[in-house]
C-alpha cells in the first residue's frame, strides 16, 4: 500500500465574466432573498475596501460569484471553520442551527429569482473536480447538486499540464470565451478544486449613438490626463446628489431589469476619501432616491480584465483557518489535512455604446434641451451593476484610467 502524503492543497477558482445585461422584473417570494442580498452587499463592500486598500489600480469583481462559492464550502465546512465563513459573508444573522440548508437554499432561490423565465443572460456555474483517489461524502455531493447544480469531475492532478488545459477550457466554455488562461500553475499534491463560473450580457435600454462617441480628455488626478473615446447621450435618466458624500449617481438602465449605477465624486473630492463611505444601506438609499431628470451623459468606453489571489485578502476579513492546516472541511470528505490552498478570481467587463458585441445599433434621436444638465464622466468613478428586483449586486468596480485594460 502507497502512503500518501498528509499534506493536500484544495483550490478554488472562481472565474468570472461580467459584460453587460438584461432580467426579468420578478416577484420576491421571500423577504429572505432581500435579506440576503443586503448582506452580499456589505460583504462586497468591505472585499472592495480590502483591494482597494493594496493599491490604487482599477478594481472589478463579482461578488455574487465570491459568495456563492463560500456557501458552498459553507455546506463542506464545521467547527471554527463554518463560523468564520459565515462571519465573513456577513451570513451569521441567517443561520438557523434547526434549518442547516436554509442558506444554500437562499442562494438557490435568488438565482432562480434572478434568472426567471429565462429572460437574464446570467449564466452561473459550478463545478468540483477531484483527484482519482479522492472520496466526497455522499451528503455534500446530493447538497452541491441539488443547490448549485455543481459538476463533479475526476482529474489527474498529477498531470499537471493536463489538469490545467482541461480547467481552463471548461472555464473558457463556460463564459463564452471571455475568461481565458485562469490558471497557469498547479500543485501536483491537490486533490480538489471548486470552480465557480459567471457570465453575464446585455444591452443598453437606451444605446449611445457611436456617431457621438469622440476622444476626450479624462483625469485621472490633478497630474495625469488620458485621451478616452467617451460616448454620449442626451434624454430622461434617473440620478441624484449624494450631498454629505460628495458625489453624484446615475442609473444606467440595461434592457429586462438590470442596471448599472454609476458614482461620481464631485470636482476636487478624492475618490479615497468616498471609499468608506459605499455601505449597503447608503446603496439602497441611493436607489431610493433617484429621480427622473433631462441630462447630457458622457460616459468612456472602457475594458477591464482583473485577477485577485482571494487567500491574500480573505483571512483579514475574518476567514483564517479555511487557508490553513486547522481547516475542518470534515463534511466535504473524510481525507486528512485538508485545507482551501488558493481562491482565484478573474473577472472580465466590456462597456461600450451597444452594451454588448451582438446588439443591434440602435439609433436614438437627439432631443436639443435648452440649457440640459450635465453628467460627465471624466474623472475616476465607481459602478455597480445590480438586479432590480432583488437588489441582488452582481458585478461592482472602480474606474481610475480607463485607457488601462
Amino acid at each position: 500500500m502507497v502512503v500518501r502524503k498528509m499534506k493536500m492543497g484544495f483550490i478554488l477558482i472562481v472565474a468570472c465574466m461580467g459584460f453587460l445585461a438584461p432580467v426579468h422584473q420578478a416577484h420576491i417570494p421571500s423577504t429572505t432573498i432581500s435579506d440576503l442580498s443586503l448582506k452580499n452587499m456589505d460583504f462586497a463592500m468591505n472585499l472592495y475596501r480590502k483591494i482597494s486598500s493594496y493599491h490604487d489600480n482599477n478594481i472589478f469583481f463579482s461578488p455574487l460569484s465570491i459568495s456563492t462559492s463560500f456557501a458552498a464550502l459553507l455546506m463542506a465546512s464545521d467547527g471554527i471553520t463554518h463560523k468564520e465563513i459565515l462571519r465573513g459573508l456577513n451570513l451569521e444573522q441567517l443561520e438557523r442551527a434547526d434549518q442547516p440548508e436554509l442558506i444554500p437554499t437562499l442562494f438557490q432561490l435568488l438565482h432562480e429569482n434572478i434568472t426567471q423565465n429565462g429572460s437574464l443572460k446570467l449564466d452561473q456555474g459550478m463545478a468540483i473536480f477531484t483527484g482519482q483517489q479522492f472520496v466526497v461524502e455522499k451528503v455534500f455531493e446530493d447538497q452541491i447538486k441539488t443547490f448549485f447544480e455543481a459538476d463533479i469531475r475526476s482529474v489527474d492532478f498529477a498531470d499537471t499540464e493536463g489538469s490545467i488545459r482541461f480547467i481552463n477550457e471548461y472555464i473558457k466554455n463556460k463564459t463564452q470565451d471571455k475568461v481565458t488562461d485562469m490558471m497557469s500553475t498547479l500543485d501536483p499534491l491537490t486533490q480538489l478544486m471548486l470552480i465557480n463560473t459567471i457570465f453575464f450580457q446585455g444591452s443598453w435600454q437606451k444605446p449611445f449613438n457611436p456617431n457621438f462617441t469622440e476622444s476626450a480628455p479624462f483625469y485621472i488626478d490633478n497630474y495625469n490626463i488620458v485621451q478616452v473615446p467617451m460616448m454620449f447621450l442626451a434624454d430622461k435618466f434617473y440620478s441624484m446628489e449624494d450631498v454629505a458624500l460628495g458625489a453624484k449617481v446615475l442609473k444606467l438602465p440595461y434592457q429586462e431589469g438590470v442596471s448599472m449605477l454609476i458614482l461620481l465624486p464631485n470636482k476636487g473630492v478624492d475618490y479615497t476619501v468616498i471609499d468608506d463611505g459605499i455601505t449597503a444601506k447608503k446603496f439602497l438609499s441611493w436607489i431610493e432616491n433617484l429621480r427622473k431628470i433631462k441630462l447630457d451623459v458622457k460616459l468612456p468606453k472602457f475594458k477591464m480584465e482583473e485577477s485577485y489571489s482571494l487567500q491574500n485578502l480573505l483571512p483579514d476579513m475574518g476567514m483564517a483557518s479555511i487557508f490553513s492546516t486547522s481547516a475542518n472541511l470534515t463534511k466535504l470528505s473524510k481525507e486528512k489535512g485538508l485545507k482551501v490552498s488558493e481562491v482565484l478570481h478573474k473577472a472580465v467587463i466590456e462597456v461600450d455604446e451597444t452594451g454588448t458585441i451582438a446588439a443591434a445599433a440602435t439609433t436614438t434621436g437627439i432631443i436639443a434641451y435648452s440649457l440640459p444638465s450635465t453628467f460627465i464622466v471624466n474623472r475616476p468613478f465607481f459602478f455597480f451593476i445590480y438586479h432590480e428586483a432583488t437588489n441582488c449586486l452582481l458585478f461592482m468596480g472602480r474606474v481610475i484610467d480607463p485607457t488601462k485594460n
